[in-house]
């Protein structure tokens, strides 16, 4: 077996935005997501960046908004692992977008979709980088009580996720 390293890495994620992780296979894919996106929530603003893995071997990059096509740039540039995403999003929610950006035929996984602290780790070996996982968030510090689970259907139906 040939040798490895394994790291991890921070991604930056301000505190009005959400952020997308997956993998691709297929150039196709900036403009693909970019039509996704668009046509997926109304006032969504966004920016994405694609590391590619064969060919020019360029971070291609799209967007409607400079300082979150900015913020997928340079995180893209940390994660620089082959053939995946990083989508920054604001005015919209995962929940918006992901089953549109499942149903796009090039993507072959999402890692992670949140607004929480996030970190990537990542494999290097001898030919590139993958991903091999994320930590998003935090870990749980407890179980939910009767309390905690009625606020937790209270407000999913004040946001209007949920009837009645």
């Amino acid at each position: 077996m040939g040798e490895f390293n394994i790291s991890v890495i921070d991604i930056d994620v301000p505190k009005d935005v959400n952020v997308i992780v997956g993998q691709s296979h297929f150039i196709k894919t900036v403009e693909d997501v970019y039509e996704a996106l668009i046509t997926s929530c109304p006032g969504i603003e966004f920016g994405l960046a694609f590391c590619e893995a064969s060919g020019d071997r360029l971070i291609r990059f799209d967007g409607n908004n400079q300082e979150l096509i900015e913020l997928a740039i340079k995180n893209a540039k940390k994660i620089a692992a082959g053939h995946t995403f990083i989508i920054y999003i604001r005015n919209a929610w995962p929940i918006n977008v992901l089953n549109r950006l499942k149903n796009i035929q090039e993507i072959t996984m999402i890692y992670c979709a949140t607004a929480n602290p996030l970190q990537i780790i990542l494999i290097e070996t001898n030919q590139g980088r993958g991903i091999i996982g994320v930590v998003d968030g935090f870990k749980p510090i407890g179980v939910e009580d009767e309390e905690k689970k009625r606020e937790r259907i209270e407000f999913l139906r004040k946001i209007g996720y949920k009837k009645g």
